[in-house]
């Protein structure tokens, strides 16, 4: 008689963190979906503009993550492949990548070029943000 036995994988007995079940909110846009997804945006948007190819834009992905999970429905993170998508890389004069840009009502607010350290980069979006509610409050 052929006898198995199965035995439960560690990973199974371990509760996973409440971030492995919430999908990224962060989505690409292109020049068909940028309309709606940026300029008629109900809440400010941060566009990362990347290519797959950057290193630091690769580094820079798993901060905006984490941002994009504090920052659930008070920002909307975007991405921008500059190869993909050049006429909206061209809109945004970006010159380098990464490059964030804060849109909010459709208009550019601030943009930063270069790889930013996650706490620098909260600071600066919990400014934005701050300055954004006040002018939106007046």
């Amino acid at each position: 008689m052929l006898r198995l036995t199965v035995s439960r994988p560690s990973f199974l007995s371990t509760p996973l963190p409440l971030e492995e079940f919430i999908m990224s909110s962060i989505h690409q846009t292109s020049q068909s979906t940028f309309k709606q997804d940026v300029l008629q945006s109900p809440v400010p948007i941060l566009i990362d503009f990347y290519a797959d190819w950057c290193g630091p834009c690769r580094m820079l992905a798993p901060t905006l993550e984490q941002l994009s999970t504090e920052f659930a429905g008070r920002l909307q993170i975007v991405k921008v492949n500059v190869e993909a998508e050049p006429e909206l890389a061209g809109r945004f004069q970006v010159a380098s990548i990464p490059t964030l840009a804060f849109v909010v009502g459709g208009k550019l607010v601030a943009q930063v070029e270069g790889m930013q350290s996650e706490p620098v980069l909260r600071r600066t979006l919990t400014r934005l943000m701050a300055a954004t509610s006040h002018r939106q409050a007046s």
